[in-house]
């Protein structure tokens, strides 16, 4: 990874050798594409890469933007170190509340999984393959309100009891699915659509993300059961004796509360406020501490939450110094693309981008960065956690071959949802920070 680093510092010296100082506050671009843009793909390109590097790889990209805008296009707020300065002024509430929802969600998962809730489910499951279709049905449900990952792990748990560790990577690539489509239509059941929700979109504005999550569910549940019920049934009668802890059953439903309390409080009564103070992070926080004397967190999950935190931080951080007026405008089709994107790249920079952008019909956005992520099992952060307990899934052929019913139930549920509700855009929820004027001109060649 220092090699990745110094090889992205060559070439900003071998740019600013090319580029005279005239043209410092313009945007460069190569060909039609900006040079911000292409940088960025590198950067998700390498995430999607190397694997085990990936807070590196994101820390790389995120200096080596900051670096070229420095030195070449300059910020929205300004030129140079004022406009650095500038922008995170405006970016950092956004980046603080989620990092602190990142951590106390991580904490939140492990407060539901000690609860024992997890391991009574699989006892109200049916005979045959409609037990595996019930299950990822329960992933759906838990992703409405657990983070996406803990949903999938939680699945991914369930089948290695359920199935005597022998599960179909078809059935794999089900659980990813379901864990996403579940996340889709609310603002707490997945980062993504917790972003929209920091950002200010309203969580009436996610939820018909439903519509085509819920007919995606049926389309790979079933086609996962029956693959999985073919390859190993299931087994009964395991944890039939298990007591839930109610206590911490309690204590997810106080962390939830605070959070959407504090996002109401906030966005309704004061939302001249919202952009001054991490607000709803805060109240996540303040439930988690009150909540120690009844049942001790687990702690030790944030170290690696901390890095996986700091990762998708970075890549936030990148697409907000994103030129999003250059985009494509808004469209269907371009969301129904941007599903396909995600499943190769991290929806969660694609999603920042988005939001800068604006004009989007967010739920059908949801949907699409949400679920499609699903395709590829590391196109999304719950494909990536639930490879680590399954690593067979770590082929991209066989997720490709055996769950290729998640590509059809993307593309069903996306055309369900736009020929049912239609496209229906919101205009920027958030006016954009004045900037000066940019002008675009092409990278010169060394021939030039």
């Amino acid at each position: 990874m220092y090699c990745l680093f110094r090889r992205a510092t060559q070439l900003l010296l071998l740019l600013s050798l090319m580029t005279p100082p005239a043209y410092a506050g313009q945007l460069i671009t190569v060909g039609s594409i900006p040079l911000d843009f292409i940088l960025f793909a590198l950067t998700l390109l390498g995430v999607a890469l190397f694997h085990n590097h990936t807070l590196y790889v994101g820390l790389t990209g995120m200096v080596t933007i900051t670096l070229y805008k420095l030195i070449f296009t300059g910020f929205k707020a300004g030129d140079g170190f004022a406009g650095l300065v500038g922008h995170f002024g405006h970016e950092w509430v956004i980046l603080a509340n989620l990092f602190c929802l990142l951590m106390g969600f991580a904490l939140l998962s492990r407060h539901f999984e000690k609860s024992h809730v997890p391991v009574i489910l699989p006892k109200y499951l049916p005979r045959d393959w409609k037990g595996g279709f019930v299950l990822l049905v329960m992933v759906f449900v838990l992703s409405s309100f657990l983070d996406n990952i803990a949903a999938a792990l939680i699945g991914g748990a369930m089948a290695h009891q359920l199935f005597k560790s022998k599960v179909h990577v078809g059935f794999l690539a089900a659980i990813v699915a379901a864990s996403n489509a579940g996340g889709s239509g609310s603002v707490v059941g997945d980062t993504t659509t917790t972003m929209m929700w920091i950002d200010g979109v309203s969580p009436l504005d996610v939820f018909h993300a439903y519509a085509a999550a819920g007919v995606a569910l049926c389309i790979t549940a079933y086609f996962g059961a029956k693959q999985q019920h073919a390859y190993s049934p299931m087994i009964h009668g395991a944890h039939e004796h298990t007591k839930v802890d109610k206590a911490r059953v309690g204590i997810v439903a106080m962390i939830l509360i605070f959070a959407i309390v504090a996002n109401v409080i906030i966005n309704v009564k004061f939302n001249h406020l919202a952009d001054l103070f991490p607000f709803i992070g805060v109240a996540v926080w303040i439930a988690i501490l009150i909540s120690i004397p009844v049942r001790r967190p687990d702690w030790e999950v944030m170290p690696d939450t901390f890095k996986g935190s700091v990762f998708l931080l970075s890549l936030v951080t990148c697409a907000s110094m994103m030129p999003v007026e250059e985009l494509p405008p808004a469209s269907a089709l371009v969301a129904l693309s941007l599903g396909f994107i995600s499943a190769v790249f991290d929806n969660i920079p694609l999603t920042a981008l988005a939001l800068k952008q604006g004009g989007y019909d967010w739920g059908m956005l949801a949907y699409a960065v949400g679920f499609g992520g699903s395709m590829i099992w590391f196109g999304s952060s719950a494909g990536v956690a639930l490879s680590s307990m399954y690593p067979e899934a770590r082929s991209v052929g066989n997720w490709l071959r055996q769950g290729w019913h998640v590509t059809v139930a993307y593309v069903i549920g996306f055309t369900v949802l736009f020929f049912s509700l239609g496209w229906q855009p919101h205009a920027p929820h958030k006016a954009e920070a004045t900037s000066p004027a940019v002008s675009s001109i092409q990278a010169p060649t060394p021939a030039q």
